[in-house]
């Protein structure tokens, strides 16, 4: 069958609806590890009163919430391209290419800036904790965090005037999300890597493979984002419609990297690794939780904590980074606490 379409309109067409298929695909992952993480959450909440996991919590629900009224504006929209709004003049093209024309969109990309807004505030905190609040760290990241939210907060207000792909803060916005992104994972993975280090030294190998595991699902975690953003920039900026492919998907990805970590944590899987001492107690190591939430008195029952500093044996370890917290779990069921 022939149509009088041309052969560009169509790739426009195809790219934007097929952009839809996987934003729902990408949303149908992210609406599953919410929920999971939720449990967890709820669970973990429940045993131990943990304010870091009810602030988490709130993260989730928030996020989750701006995700859905994102993504349901995107689907009232591609339903306006091929159903309700079909026989403007120009047909779908047109409605695909000023899209931000309409409320709806402008909506939509608001609750996915918003949304992002807290992903990159998780980033920031968990930067900061683990270097121990370092004032170059928290200037160098806190400046590119607000950064970040201006630049959206400027693309916003374009859009009612301008093109979306002639929105030249648009790329800015992109490069500095995806950049901070990058610092984000080397920051952290320079300070694990530290530790590592220490731990090696005072240890032995066995022990300090610990960090590697976790160094590993950070890097993972983060590459999901970093490449899909690099893809999603390159494809914008030469204006090429596979944009349309990443666009709808972009921030659920980054919502997915998200909470791979946070499940992880919640579950006790991968985000602690664990390995066996030298009389069979088992090493716990924690990312992410202050230290100032872990004091405890030196005691010999059973179910008390040993607060210990210092360099040495398992019971007399080289000071960690603030936000690492070693956990020693005796045959005993008695536990000692190595915090920074």
């Amino acid at each position: 069958m022939s149509s009088g379409t041309p052969d560009t309109d169509l790739w426009l067409e195809r790219s934007r609806f097929n952009g839809m298929l996987l934003g729902g695909v990408s949303y149908g992952v992210y609406f599953l590890l919410t929920m999971q993480a939720i449990i967890s959450l709820v669970k973990k909440a429940r045993q131990r009163a943990a304010f870091t996991h009810l602030v988490l919590l709130s993260y989730i629900i928030i996020t989750f919430i701006l995700a859905t009224i994102g993504f349901a504006g995107n689907a009232k929209y591609t339903q306006t391209i091929w159903i309700d709004s079909r026989d403007v003049p120009g047909g779908p093209p047109v409605l695909i290419t000023t899209e931000l024309d309409f409320w709806i969109n402008r909506m939509a990309l608001s609750c996915y800036y918003v949304m992002e807004w807290f992903m990159s505030a998780l980033l920031l905190y968990r930067c900061i904790i683990i270097w121990d609040r370092n004032i170059a760290v928290v200037v160098l990241m806190t400046s590119l965090f607000l950064g970040s939210i201006a630049m959206s907060v400027l693309v916003l207000v374009q859009s009612r005037i301008k093109d979306f792909y002639d929105i030249n803060v648009q790329i800015a916005y992109l490069s500095l999300t995806v950049g901070t992104n990058i610092l984000y994972t080397l920051l952290v993975v320079t300070r694990l890597l530290m530790a590592h280090g220490d731990v090696k030294r005072n240890m032995g190998k066995e022990q300090a493979g610990t960090y590697i595991t976790i160094i590993a699902m950070i890097v993972e975690s983060a590459a999901m984002y970093s490449v899909l953003g690099v893809l999603y920039i390159a494809s914008f900026a030469t204006h090429s419609n596979c944009s349309n492919l990443i666009f709808l998907s972009i921030s659920h990805v980054q919502g997915i990297a998200q909470l791979l970590i946070i499940l992880r944590v919640a579950e006790g899987r991968a985000f602690t690794g664990t390995v066996q001492t030298r009389s069979r107690a088992t090493t716990t190591l924690e990312f992410g939780v202050p230290a100032s939430h872990s004091h405890g008195n030196v005691s010999s029952s059973e179910d008390q904590r040993t607060t210990v500093m210092g360099g040495g044996s398992a019971a007399n370890l080289k000071k960690q980074p603030s936000g690492l917290t070693s956990i020693f779990r005796s045959d005993s069921s008695k536990e000692l606490t190595v915090i920074s």
